[in-house]
């Protein structure tokens, strides 16, 4: 498989020690953690010589070990970017006299931001990310935001990829930006009612989004108006306008905690009003509806979530009455309003659906499908006074479609189907899911993508996919790259695994903090029902997962790697103990109500010891590994994917290879081109195909 291989990278070992709770731990390779690491996120250059040529050799490592893989990638790539509608466009979104959109040309590698005036006439080019990124080595869109006059548009850009985004405000009439650069940002801004100004979150120097701050437009930024400081750091933040374009919402919140802040279009001076004080544990989402609010909350024991109104000049927690009433096991994802309707989107049996709920007389109705396995999304509108909402449509088979759907008629009209150039043929696939019994006796549920020639008698190659954090949940929507992993014999697989809120709340619960565990024993019940079953055999399922998916990557490699032929880790979090113990990171305060604060307590400092996949690495048979790090990575830093394998490559008792590739010029997300994104993809499916025997 990884025949005549040169000699891997070792990283040098220099002991580092660290007490806490009475209990001593030693790190032989904390060193790869540059000490100045905020500066290496702003310029990778002022990284340390020694950390630097570890990751390079580390790089050429494995560059040699896929050489012969090269052309395959090449074919994937060009597969993968053949499925793409090179110069496809999105459906405009209506706003007033005018629709905005977006654009791809082809051969481009970034969006173009366009509007259409809604009377009819020529389509108007507003921003073009090919142009602006022929400036830079790394270019990354953060948001465009017109004013509410039209006349103006904010948008952001990060350069270097650690996720700090300066800010332009260009003047649509003349196409020029404007002088102001506002650095620093969390990437977006809201634009104040009268179009003079906007607000934006700044990031201080760990990366948090500490204060919002008001910029005035013609101003410098050091005069920008401070208008709310966090002071927790365990908080996120951030700032947003009302449809009615006559508030300005400051949301603060952790992953359990929320609080809202608004201020007043005519009082933007004023200190921002506090609608219902955090409570931990305790989360709401608001949207206006002229003279009340509604709020999607967890509040009063709703742990599936309920939808709540209060008046708009009072709307403290003390005046909120039931809308729509909690019901155990259909969770309420999210809700938008409209003058005569409102919608939301709930999950309930692992299903996503609409309903519409008509305001003036209580009647509801839902929008749903009848496959399998699907993904639904109710995708944002610019305009309150409407009857059309829109949402899109797709499962594993069939390509995404997006519709127009009259709420007072109940109407559906087809506006787009994703186009797959090469063509698709949804009948020559199979679609479905299937229910794999996990330790304690719950059901996984796991969706499944092949061809319908693929024989299920235990040969076929499976890639497994999971990722079982935050409650968020991995939908089973179309994707046109894993149909080059189908076709070439592929059993592509998603666990649903706790962790996310697949099956509500609970489901989340259930794989969060002490209950984590749950998450890695769900995805390796997966793996044995799938084997069980004949689908694919443990030592044809490549495991894949990303970020804290990596971490279920890295926990699943010390707990079961007999069960898996190979594995890939992209950007992996699986240092989580150092993690959460170092407060000076841009997440780790944030991160404590998800995996518990190690620091100030013994029993989520033991609870994190026992999985943390960095530090339960031992002497043990591990199957081929692949981890993926991005340097200026601020949400898993470079230093975790590359401490992992240089411990795992000391400990392993096999001559299974493991390999680090860090992206030198990214961060999280990787490249941040669409046909560079594919580079990265196909790079990661001739590993998989390598590791099955199917490069040839």
């Amino acid at each position: 498989m990884f025949n005549d291989l040169p000699p891997a990278p070792v990283a040098r070992k220099q002991t580092v020690s660290d007490t806490r709770h009475g209990i001593e731990r030693s790190d032989d390779y904390a060193w790869l953690r540059a000490d100045n690491w905020q500066q290496v996120f702003q310029d990778p250059s002022l990284l340390d010589k020694d950390i630097r040529d570890y990751l390079e050799a580390e790089n050429a490592y494995q560059k040699t070990a896929m050489a012969d893989t090269e052309p395959l990638q090449k074919i994937l790539f060009e597969e993968m970017k053949g499925r793409i509608k090179q110069d496809d466009s999105s459906v405009p979104s209506p706003d007033g006299p005018f629709a905005y959109g977006t654009s791809f040309v082809t051969g481009g590698e970034q969006p173009r931001f366009f509007r259409v005036p809604r009377n009819g006439g020529r389509q108007e080019i507003l921003l073009d990310g090919d142009a602006e990124a022929s400036k830079f080595s790394y270019f990354r869109l953060s948001s465009a935001n017109h004013s509410h006059d039209h006349a103006r548009m904010i948008w952001g850009y990060d350069d270097k990829g650690s996720e700090y985004f300066n800010l332009r405000i260009r003047d649509l009439a003349s196409g020029e930006d404007l002088p102001d650069v506002i650095e620093n940002t969390g990437g977006g801004g809201a634009w104040a009612p009268d179009g003079n100004g906007f607000f934006y979150t700044m990031l201080d120097e760990n990366h948090r989004p500490s204060k919002v701050f008001y910029h005035a437009l013609g101003t410098d930024q050091k005069d920008d108006r401070l208008v709310y400081e966090e002071t927790d750091p365990g908080f996120f933040m951030g700032v947003g306008g009302s449809k009615l374009n006559d508030l300005i919402y400051i949301n603060i919140h952790d992953h359990e905690t929320s609080e809202y802040l608004i201020l007043a279009a005519d009082d933007l001076q004023g200190a921002p009003k506090l609608v219902a004080a955090r409570e931990t544990g305790i989360e709401y989402d608001m949207h206006e509806a002229g003279d009340i609010f509604y709020i999607l909350t967890n509040a009063d024991g709703a742990a599936d979530y309920k939808i709540v109104q209060a008046p708009k000049q009072t709307p403290q927690r003390e005046n909120w009455r039931d809308v729509v009433a909690h019901k155990p096991g259909r969770i309420i994802l999210s809700h938008t309003v409209f003058a005569d309707f409102l919608v939301w989107l709930e999950r309930e049996d692992g299903l996503p659906r609409i309903v519409v709920h008509q305001r003036s007389s209580g009647e509801e109705h839902s929008i749903a499908f009848d496959e399998d396995a699907y993904s639904l999304g109710l995708q944002g509108s610019f305009e309150y006074d409407t009857d059309v909402i829109r949402f899109s449509y797709s499962s594993m088979t069939t390509p995404s479609q997006q519709y127009d759907y009259n709420m007072r008629t109940r109407e559906r009209t087809l506006l787009k189907t994703q186009e797959v150039p090469s063509g698709h043929d949804a009948g020559d696939y199979v679609t479905r899911r299937v229910m794999a019994p996990s330790h304690d006796g719950a059901l996984v549920p796991v969706t499944l993508l092949y061809r319908k020639d693929t024989a299920l008698d235990g040969s076929a190659p499976c890639l497994l996919y999971g990722y079982g954090s935050y409650g968020m949940t991995i939908p089973a929507s179309f994707n046109t790259n894993c149909l080059s992993l189908a076709d070439r014999g592929f059993v592509y697989a998603i666990a649903h695994i706790r962790g996310g809120k697949d099956k509500g709340f609970a489901w989340y619960d259930a794989g969060r903090r002490q209950n984590k565990p749950n998450t890695f024993l769900d995805f390796i019940a997966a793996a044995e029902y799938l084997n069980a079953e004949n689908i694919t055999s443990f030592d044809r399922i490549i495991a894949e997962g990303g970020s804290a998916g990596g971490m279920l990557m890295g926990a699943v490699a010390n707990m079961a790697p007999n069960h898996f032929g190979a594995i890939i880790a992209a950007v992996p979090f699986v240092d989580v103990l150092n993690t959460m113990l170092d407060d000076t990171l841009p997440l780790t305060p944030p991160e404590w109500p998800e995996w518990g604060n190690p620091i100030t307590s013994m029993s989520d400092y033991k609870g994190i010891a026992a999985y943390s996949p960095y530090d339960n690495v031992v002497q043990q048979d591990y199957p081929p590994i692949l981890a993926i790090a991005g340097l200026t990575d601020p949400r898993v830093t470079y230093w975790e994917p590359a401490k992992w394998v240089a411990k795992l490559r000391e400990m392993k008792t096999t001559d299974a290879p493991v390999f680090l590739k860090t992206n030198m010029d990214a961060g999280h997300g990787g490249a941040s081109g669409r046909f560079q994104r594919l580079e990265e993809i196909a790079y990661e499916y001739a590993f998989a195909l390598k590791v099955a025997g199917k490069i040839s």
